[in-house]
């Protein structure tokens, strides 16, 4: 995977994707399984923006029990069943736990039903899923079981618990890159920091589009006979560029915010908390009158999240601020007292732009994320050939989705011949079917003598691809050190980025091609040592380091201003 815009431009493709988020990934993996010719391109890095937002949770949808939208349901069911097949060393199963309360719709009796319907519902959820990886049935807990595993939890009107399962991403970063890599290796091309600034168009047909280099400034071309944007929120600044054949409205938006702990909160179970605060979800049947917060153990962080807070800006402005975080932190605290989460214990957050429902004509403070996702023919809505838009809503569907997009891409190009594989085909490093026999067996080797746990480590990144990172070490021996003493991440990991997955950052290197610092800032030792390496490969001098440590680390700065701004 190499970044070469002079060579990308030099070619007419099957299909040009704008956006390299995890709908432009798993779309750009589909089109070249199916011998597509592909081109992409992404304005920032790949998966960091609103991708990078997750409570990497895979879930089956029970929640859309509320709204009885068992379509959607058996979309998500399904898709957390093929993500366990497809991607074994990343996506794992996730225990889930929620108190009971009273005897109304938060009770004990409404979710017995709704565990027994989610059982039904999903009878079919561990299909061709390996024993260690199929998802047990949901069950009620006692009132004492409840306590035991929640102490503290609030007691008034505590009638038990309900548990089931569904599943955590290990990385959602390296899914996405995972993704890109395949499709790279079937032929496509693809780009990060490369902006598209129009599009090409020839009558009443989009051609192709013009791009910049973000990096140098230059300006390119390229050709296509179908375009696919995946730009998510900045779906409103892509449709501008349209010259007439825009959308009459506008996707209205909402800024999504999980916080990173740097506790576990939760010992190896996700929670969710009933919130006191008052939610009227608008498209629900049953309407709880709040929301849940959800905790989510991962590595040895919690997430917490989401909240959400209107937003009418560039999406490339988004921010956090201090309030922001505040706000999320007061409403889990009043819910759980006895937790008390403190505001120095936040050592990160994710933050995304995402679409929303409008009500009425402007978001309320009661902000509801969109739930349906849309897949827009622009023929058919606006007489403009070539063009298709996706407005992915959900991670969890996000290949479903980017796969029927395919297939109406397809179906533009006359290739009738073509199905999606990509729910039988492992992505790449999944090709393994008893993950812990493959990392027992792989532990046994002792590969240049690494200890177990960056052996698990590297497992649990790459998958069957980790022997890539260790080809480095052939190279030099120093590759096999650790970047950070509080992390396995090892310089080849590092080396490998920037090699081999367009690492072009500091904050590319630390955030998206390793764990060094997606859950909290690296220390300076951990930071210099990792710009070193991308310093040698890049050519940076001094100052260039520095300017990019003082960039990494303002990355987890929140910024001044209230709530929503």
């Amino acid at each position: 995977m190499k970044r070469n815009l002079t060579k990308l431009a030099q070619h007419q493709y099957d299909v040009i994707i704008v956006g390299g988020g995890i709908y432009g990934a798993w779309a750009a993996w589909d089109a070249s399984l199916r011998g597509f010719s592909v081109a992409l391109l992404e304005r920032a890095d790949f998966g960091g923006a609103t991708s990078a937002n997750s409570m990497k949770v895979i879930h089956g949808g029970l929640r859309y029990l509320q709204h009885l939208d068992l379509k959607r349901m058996r979309e998500s069911i399904r898709e957390r069943s093929t993500l366990l097949r497809v991607a074994p060393h990343l996506v794992h199963l996730l225990p889930c736990l929620m108190p009971t309360y009273g005897h109304g719709l938060k009770g004990r009796e409404v979710m017995t039903i709704a565990l027994r319907l989610n059982d039904l519902i999903s009878m079919d959820r561990n299909k061709d899923v390996h024993p260690d990886k199929r998802i047990p049935g949901g069950r009620i807990l006692s009132r004492a079981e409840l306590l035991n595993a929640l102490p503290g939890v609030p007691e008034k009107r505590l009638t038990g618990g309900a548990q089931w399962h569904d599943c955590q991403l290990q990385n959602s970063e390296r899914l996405t890159l995972a993704l890109l890599t395949g499709a790279a290796e079937k032929g496509a091309q693809l780009a990060n920091y490369a902006e598209v600034t129009n599009f090409i168009t020839d009558d009443h047909r989009v051609i192709g589009a013009k791009i910049k280099d973000c990096e140098d400034g230059a300006e390119h071309s390229v050709f296509g006979k179908v375009v696919l944007n995946t730009t998510g929120p900045w779906m409103n600044r892509t449709f501008a560029m349209l010259n007439g054949f825009q959308p009459m409205t506008q996707t209205p938006l909402a800024k999504g915010i999980n916080l990173i702990v740097n506790r576990q909160l939760f010992q190896q179970v996700g929670v969710g908390v009933p919130s006191t605060y008052t939610f009227k979800d608008r498209d629900a049947v049953f309407n709880k009158g709040s929301r849940l917060l959800f905790v989510t153990p991962w590595r040895q962080y919690s997430i917490l999240g989401t909240t959400y807070f209107p937003y009418s800006g560039d999406p490339s402005d988004q921010t956090v601020s201090e309030a922001d975080i505040q706000s999320l932190l007061d409403e889990f605290n009043q819910a759980y007292p006895a937790m008390q989460v403190q505001r120095e214990e936040i050592c990160a957050y994710h933050l995304g732009v995402l679409p929303a429902i409008e009500d009425g004509n402007e978001l309320s403070g009661n902000v509801n994320a969109e739930k349906q996702y849309k897949l827009i023919d622009h023929h058919k809505t606006a007489r403009l050939e070539g063009l298709v838009s996706v407005l992915g809503v959900k991670y969890t569907t996000a290949r479903d989705v980017a796969s029927r997009a395919i297939d109406l891409v397809a179906k533009k190009l006359k290739r009738h011949d073509t199905q999606s594989s990509t729910a039988i085909r492992p992505i790449p490093g999944g090709d393994m079917h008893d993950v812990g026999g493959y990392i027992e067996q792989e532990i046994g080797k002792r590969p240049w003598g690494l200890a177990e746990t960056t052996v698990r480590h590297l497992i649990g990144q790459y998958g069957t691809r980790y022997t890539d990172i260790l080809h480095h070490l052939s190279e030099d021996e120093k590759w096999g050190q650790r970047i950070d003493g509080h992390e396995d991440v090892l310089a080849a990991e590092v080396l490998h980025g920037v090699r081999h997955e367009m690492a072009r950052s500091l904050s590319d290197a630390v955030r998206r091609r390793t764990e060094l610092g997606s859950a909290m800032c690296p220390s300076d030792a951990g930071l210099y040592k990792c710009a070193g390496i991308l310093a040698s490969e890049l050519g940076w001098d001094k100052q260039k380091i520095e300017e990019e440590i003082a960039a990494t680390k303002a990355g987890y700065q929140p910024a001044a201003g209230n709530a929503g701004e």
